[in-house]
């Protein structure tokens, strides 16, 4: 079963969504080049050569992704260009500042931003979750406007909110009372660890959430 297997066939009003295993192996190539691979990166350039060697293996960590994908002929992503755009800006700061906080403050601030914006909207007539969720799953209309599903974007609304309040707030914790280097390693493994608490709330919900709503509309019809 592969992710494509969300889309209802023509025809029939039924989803299915894939095991835990194929989530697992479609999600784990974009957390280890998203969120660890980076950090990995930033500490060995910071062990070998200080401050401006782990700046500039971050720089070129994301600039040689952009150069890899351009190399095999495929496109850049919009979000790829925009964490071009980021890691220059970042890493320009830090250089002029000569403060590595700098660095690390920007994308932490970002955390609470995208947690107010999950907790604000939860009520919306289309939550962020909801559009962040239709993004990456090709629910159907009939799905998506459900009663059911509706409160589940709510409560998956807070839920994520909370997380990336706790997200930020120990970030914030750790830039300002640790080591660059400890930050580092523990904010990365606290984080992967919030992160996938959460992930696998959100799994586990949906799943209960869409088989009702499919039970429910099969005895209808």
């Amino acid at each position: 079963m592969t992710l494509t297997s969300l889309v209802p066939l023509p025809g029939t009003r039924h989803v299915e969504l894939p095991r835990l295993s194929v989530l697992v192996r479609h999600a784990v190539p974009r957390v280890l080049e998203a969120m660890i691979l980076p950090v990995v990166v930033f500490y060995a350039g910071l062990l070998v050569a200080g401050v401006t060697g782990g700046l500039v293996m971050a720089v070129a960590w994301v600039y040689g992704g952009a150069a890899l994908r351009l190399a095999r002929r495929e496109t850049v992503p919009g979000t790829v260009l925009l964490a071009m755009l980021a890691i220059t800006a970042r890493v320009a700061l830090a250089l002029i500042t000569g403060d590595l906080v700098v660095y690390f403050l920007q994308p932490t601030l970002g955390v609470f931003c995208a947690g107010f914006a999950f907790l604000t909207t939860a009520g919306a007539r289309r939550p962020l979750i909801e559009r962040v969720t239709t993004d990456l799953v090709p629910l159907p209309g009939h799905l998506v406007g459900h009663p059911r599903m509706r409160r589940l974007f709510v409560h998956l609304s807070v839920l994520w909110g909370a997380a990336q309040f706790v997200n930020g707030t120990l970030s914030l914790w750790l830039l300002f009372s640790e080591p660059i280097k400890t930050y580092l390693i523990v904010r990365t493994a606290a984080v992967a660890v919030l992160m996938l608490a959460a992930a696998l709330v959100t799994l586990f919900a949906f799943r209960r959430v869409l088989n009702a709503v499919q039970r429910e509309q099969a005895l209808a019809g």
